[in-house]
């Protein structure tokens, strides 16, 4: 059963990548996306035998590599935090596969982006099945792939071909900081397996590594080179640039990669090492202020965003800065519980953006829309229960998961509580002003594009039911999961899957914390509708005149506090600059332009009588080895070797 989870999606990617065209598109779609729903509830299966009733197993597939003491095996590790893992690539990447049949119907290479979506739900399925650092990271890498080949699937737009380029640079950034933790985990405890390595993690305590002529503390090192890796892939402040530029693929990319898999494979791996990162409080400290300040970043550039995925995209930013203040409290559990719920709603929000989009005939300005409850009545309730659960209204998913991860950044013991409890506070206040702000430009007030408004109508039902499954899952997936992530059987239900060290007490301590901060968050989401609410459905003037007084605080928000144009003046023109000049200097004026025709000229003259002794008489080549022969002697005789 583990192992058709896994190696289904790679069969229908097989079978939509070599034979598709042979096939054609209907079979493709209707192939891949069967195997990834008979995945799915294989994967239901499994939480329940695994997650619930607590039958983890491990399953060897073959010996891979097993070189010196270096022994590394293929197997699935199926555990409480992979089966959680298995809900939810599994449920999401089926539901995308069946949304994606009615939005891509008219795409001429259906097939081929069919076989995408296979190839990166069985990248993603292999980095949460792995029993070791290695295997892990071949999954790591093989999303990576994925998402570039799926974010440039429209390779006929230049800006699809930037978008995907800058997701793999970006991501080989983090990568090179993965890498070497791995590097380093090998070196202090010679093992990549998670077993030895985690049993071998109390004895690191204490340890150091020397480096560039300091003793640094070994937990600390290895903890922060995993979490570069991290913030990579899971888009960190400092390493999020790739993400809002990846809503240049198709909206089904958005919602499968970018809502509920691959950007959250940095929070997956630092609550699966959660052994190496309990053992080092500053490494937390660090986890807690990147992921307060990403979330504080990344609602604030969403407030004024006009692309209805982009709002949507700087907001998956925004959440997974908040699962990682989770991670950085030590709350590992509620940080898995975040991702669950997200992964419903902000796959909901996903989809129900590319509804608009397909009504509005491929219109994403939000600007131009207006009023459009009337014309898709269905996706605007679907979107109005994504925006709820988002928000934290009372008794919705985010409200559970959300509100807790506010809850333990207060009451953790961390030097940088505080600030990761009022930044996940205030940006819960934005988070709430950007979501309506959203459904209020798209579905009320008056149309603003005629055209397309007339000609607006509701999906089909091939992307409705998707919509509506979600929609289940964005209202009951706080309550039905909160005992098991927070309550009181958190301690069974992960068992050994995450480590919490014996003074590591946040689960418990969240719960004595002052009634002021556990309602602080409802506040902030009520203030957040109410502004959002007087600007763009009470006097929409109030916005545009408040943006033309703060000009200055508009344009650093519009453009993203200019971290774009930073980070091409301190990389990318010094690195043009260094290109040109090697072109220009280094291979036209010395490789070809020195003396009379150039030194390449040179080369060939004499390459061209060097050849000429390749004469391809056996007797030639036997006399040239005996006078290297003899002159070896001749040298060891009078060298006195």
């Amino acid at each position: 059963m583990y192992q058709a989870i896994v190696f289904l999606p790679l069969i229908g990617f097989l079978i939509a990548g070599i034979f598709g065209r042979v096939l054609g598109p209907r079979p493709s779609e209707i192939v891949t996306t069967a195997f990834l729903f008979i995945a799915a509830l294989l994967s239901w299966i499994t939480f329940f035998r695994v997650g619930i009733g607590g039958a983890d197993t491990r399953v060897q597939l073959m010996h891979w590599i097993y070189v010196g003491d270096l022994k590394i095996d293929w197997a699935l590790r199926i555990d409480t935090m992979t089966s959680i893992m298995l809900i939810v690539i599994t449920s999401v990447s089926s539901l995308v596969h069946l949304y994606s049949i009615g939005y891509m119907h008219e795409d001429p290479s259906r097939q081929r982006f069919f076989s995408y979506l296979s190839l990166f739900t069985f990248a993603m399925l292999m980095l949460v099945t792995a029993d070791n650092l290695v295997q892990l990271f071949f999954g790591w890498e093989g999303v990576g792939l994925a998402s570039y080949l799926l974010i440039g699937f429209w390779y006929e737009k230049p800006s699809a071909n930037a978008a995907a380029m800058k997701a793999f640079v970006v991501n080989r950034v983090g990568d090179f900081g993965f890498m070497l933790g791995i590097f380093a985990i090998f070196v202090m405890t010679g093992a990549v397996n998670f077993d030895t390595v985690f049993a071998q993690a109390p004895g690191l305590a204490g340890k150091t590594i020397h480096f560039l002529g300091h003793h640094w503390d070994a937990p600390t090192v290895l903890a922060l080179l995993l979490f570069i890796g991290a913030m990579g892939k899971s888009a960190q402040f400092t390493l999020h640039t790739w993400l809002p530029d990846a809503m240049e693929g198709p909206t089904p990319v958005s919602a499968l990669i970018h809502a509920a898999t691959m950007v959250t494979a940095g929070v997956f791996m630092v609550a699966r090492m959660s052994p190496i990162f309990e053992l080092s409080p500053t490494a937390l400290d660090v986890v807690t202020i990147v992921g307060a300040t990403t979330a504080m970043f990344a609602a604030t550039v969403a407030l004024v965003q006009n692309d209805i995925k982009k709002v949507i995209a700087y907001s998956t930013c925004s959440q997974l800065g908040y699962m990682f203040v989770a991670m950085g409290a030590g709350a590992y559990s509620i940080g898995m519980f975040h991702l669950l719920t997200h992964a419903f709603f902000k796959a909901l929000l996903f989809l129900g953006a590319g509804s608009v989009i397909h009504a509005m005939h491929h219109e994403q300005d939000m600007r131009h829309m207006g009023g459009l409850w009337k014309k898709i009545p269905f996706t605007y309730g679907a979107m109005m229960i994504g925006t709820l659960a988002i928000t934290g209204f009372p008794f919705l998913a985010g409200y559970y998961s959300k509100d807790a991860i506010i809850e333990a950044a207060y009451a953790s013991h961390s030097h940088f509580s505080v600030y990761g409890y009022w930044m996940t506070v205030i940006a819960a206040a934005l988070t709430s002003f950007y979501s309506w702000r959203l459904v209020f430009l798209t579905f009320h007030g008056h149309p603003h594009d005629h055209h397309h408004y007339d000609h607006a109508h509701e999906s089909p039902l091939v992307m409705t039911v998707p919509l509506a499954v979600l929609s289940v899952g964005a209202v009951i997936g706080g309550f039905v999961f909160y005992p098991l992530f927070v309550g009181h059987d958190v301690e069974h239900f992960f068992r050994h899957s995450i480590f919490m060290g014996a003074e590591n007490h946040i689960l418990h301590a969240m719960h004595e914390i002052p009634k002021w901060a556990v309602y602080m968050p409802t506040l902030m989401m009520v203030i957040g509708f109410a502004v959002a609410y007087w600007f763009y459905m009470v006097d929409r003037r109030v916005p545009k005149a408040l943006a033309k007084s703060q000009d200055a605080l508009y344009q650093f928000l519009l453009n993203k506090w200019y971290i774009d144009e930073l980070y091409n003046f301190l990389f990318v023109r010094p690195a043009l600059w260094i290109g040109r000049t090697l072109w220009k200097k280094g291979d036209g004026m010395l490789i070809d332009g020195l003396g009379p025709n150039g030194i390449s000229a040179r080369v060939l003259d004499v390459t061209g009588q060097v050849v000429r002794m390749q004469t391809g008489y056996l007797y030639h080549y036997a006399f040239v080895m005996l006078v290297g022969v003899a002159a070896i002697i001749t040298w060891f005789m009078f060298a006195g070797v």
